[in-house]
């Protein structure tokens, strides 16, 4: 019963920590107009009065998991401090998997960030924008899906 008790306290402050961690409170979140797939053409989505954010991939032939996978993050009419874009499991919690991206010039950020394997055939997932701002945080979130390769 102590083992039980000991497993479920694990569980819920590694719960615990993992949502202090991701650090999503406190954004402003921002829905896209339709769906889009930014690894075919860029994404962009309205931040307000006369704000704007795309997202792009550099993946013609789409997302796959464990490959390098260039994004790019355009910003108008926001001025930033920091830009990362997390992926995060729709179904699934599949942990914390943030990629920092760097200034560019004329409001462009760009890195690389990189899918985790999963065990499902067909994962689901959301790239969550995340803007830092003097003012606040604003954000976006894109789903997307990774098909696993067959050998």
């Amino acid at each position: 019963m102590i083992l039980a008790t000991l497993l479920a306290l694990a569980v819920a402050l590694w719960y615990l920590v993992s949502h202090l961690v991701r650090g999503d409170h406190g954004i402003a979140w921002y829905d896209a107009a339709a769906p889009c797939e930014f690894h075919r053409s860029s994404c962009q989505v309205m931040l307000g009065d006369a704000r704007y954010l795309s997202l792009a991939a550099d993946a013609p032939g789409g997302i796959r998991a464990l490959e390098l996978l260039p994004l790019t993050v355009t910003l108008e009419g926001v001025e930033a401090t920091a830009v990362h874009v997390d992926f995060v499991g729709r179904d699934m919690d599949m942990g914390l998997h943030r990629f920092p991206l760097e200034a560019q010039d004329n409001g462009r950020y760009e890195g690389v960030a990189q899918v985790p394997i999963c065990t499902e055939a067909t994962m689901p997932w959301l790239a969550q924008v995340v803007v830092e701002t003097a003012d606040g945080r604003l954000g976006s979130r894109f789903g997307f899906t990774v098909e696993r390769s067959v050998p």
